[in-house]
């Protein structure tokens, strides 16, 4: 994930991609990504988002409590959105915004 976010740090700067309210990243506008690069995003953003599952439910099974996987993934969710640089979108209440 960490080498990842390299690739995905320009995409959030340029608005392409944002941090969707449940934990994952979205592509946000596809318009801005060139039709070449776009199957190459996706699968960055679907690589990101697998690996984002399997660390909140990991977190939960760790802690004996499988069932609390979706309170892993809000409370990291919220965290992401905090940690988000000026300039990036987010997700909020259902609607993108501009950090």
């Amino acid at each position: 994930m960490q080498q990842r976010h390299a690739q995905l740090a320009p995409l959030y700067a340029t608005g392409a991609v944002g941090l969707a309210s449940d934990g994952t990243v979205a592509l946000r506008d596809a318009a801005s990504v060139p039709l070449a690069q776009r199957a190459q995003v996706n699968g960055t953003i679907a690589a990101e988002n697998a690996d984002r599952a399997a660390l909140y439910r990991e977190i939960a099974r760790a802690n004996g409590h499988p069932e609390w996987e979706a309170d892993v993934r809000r409370t990291f969710a919220q965290r992401w959105i905090d940690r988000a640089q000026a300039g990036w979108w987010v997700q909020q209440g259902g609607k993108w915004v501009r950090k």
